[in-house]
């Protein structure tokens, strides 16, 4: 039996990154969601109160404790997660907090900043895992500075970058990175040029206008993403009555 509305918790760690077209689908799914907002002093929530958890972007690094004070205690919940087996998912810097919580190693990348649509590289790993289900087609959007550069202890890469990082980990068995934002529209995405401008206006128009155009695409890509994720924390919920 698979419990018909698990309630998973958004860790949003600023305004300009929110849980956007993902939230509609957990709800659309069945999820009843809580956002937190810790840098807003919110208080986290135990594991024991949720049947899920979702860590979302930010500027910020995995391990920038003097510029985001809230973010021990994120990497503390992250642990607390792994230990009780709830299903977590992390976005971009929610992946890096996951692979540095855990025993792993974050560093700028060394390629440069990733930005826009970028191939999902799925290993063989990926097949059969209960997240996800791998299709050599698919796209993700990109925007971070940084990325996992050493994994944890018993970690399992599922997919690559183009430049060979680590681009979705299963860090535990009911616990998941991506690199990309499978949440993330065009609107979102135009935020994030404005944070942190490309090389030129036109570049940024070019980037915002090849989400927009793939916004089917990536639909189809990430919404069934969202009903697996919200079908694990039903059962764990259901397992937990």
């Amino acid at each position: 039996m698979v419990h018909a509305s698990p309630l998973i918790a958004i860790i949003q760690h600023q305004a300009e990154c929110p849980i956007a077209r993902f939230g509609d689908w957990l709800a659309d799914a069945g999820a009843r969601m809580v956002t937190i907002r810790p840098d807003l002093g919110a208080r986290l929530p135990s594991p024991g109160e949720l049947d899920g958890l979702v860590v979302l972007g930010g500027v910020m690094g995995a391990t920038d404790d003097a510029e985001a004070p809230w973010l021990p205690e994120v990497r503390t919940l992250i642990v607390a997660a792994r230990d009780a087996g709830l299903p977590t998912l992390g976005v971009c810097l929610g992946h890096q907090l996951m692979a540095a919580a855990l025993g792993g190693r974050v560093h700028r990348n060394p390629n440069g900043k990733q930005r826009g649509l970028l191939p999902i590289g799925w290993t063989p790993a990926a097949d059969g895992d209960p997240l996800f289900s791998p299709d050599p087609t698919v796209r993700g959007v990109h925007s971070n500075n940084d990325v996992v550069a050493d994994l944890p202890a018993g970690a399992t890469v599922l997919a690559v970058a183009p430049g060979g990082e680590p681009q979705a980990v299963r860090f535990a068995p009911a616990a998941w990175g991506v690199q990309w934002h499978p949440e993330v529209d065009d609107e979102v995405f135009a935020t994030w040029c404005e944070l942190e401008p490309p090389e030129s206006e036109e570049a940024a128009r070019e980037l915002v206008a090849e989400v927009a155009g793939a916004s089917a695409e990536l639909a189809a890509a990430w919404q069934p993403l969202a009903r697996r994720f919200t079908a694990l924390c039903g059962a764990g919920a259901a397992r937990a009555d």
